[in-house]
């Protein structure tokens, strides 16, 4: 029970970092639910609020639907969201 309440806890709302290869410009946030997309290099990197695990998760199939190579995801702390210029 303990471990079922810890996994709960941290699957609410977040910040995530979603990089993958490729530039994708601003007119993907609409296809991406309205997370912020900026292009650095020869990546995207897709940023913003997500409502728990389950969108998460949904947000990383489009990723995969588009072929797109991921390269990394990352939950950000409060610190680190409020420090964040994507």
């Amino acid at each position: 029970m303990l471990a079922g309440a810890a996994v709960s806890a941290s699957g609410g709302p977040a910040r995530y970092e979603i990089r993958v290869a490729d530039v994708l410009d601003d007119r993907w946030a609409a296809w991406f639910g309205g997370l912020q997309i900026s292009g650095q290099g020869e990546e995207t990197v897709i940023c913003g609020m997500l409502a728990d695990q389950s969108a998460l998760h949904g947000l990383l199939a489009k990723v995969r639907d588009l072929g797109l190579c991921l390269i990394s995801v990352r939950r950000l702390d409060t610190d680190q969201a409020g420090n964040e210029t994507p």
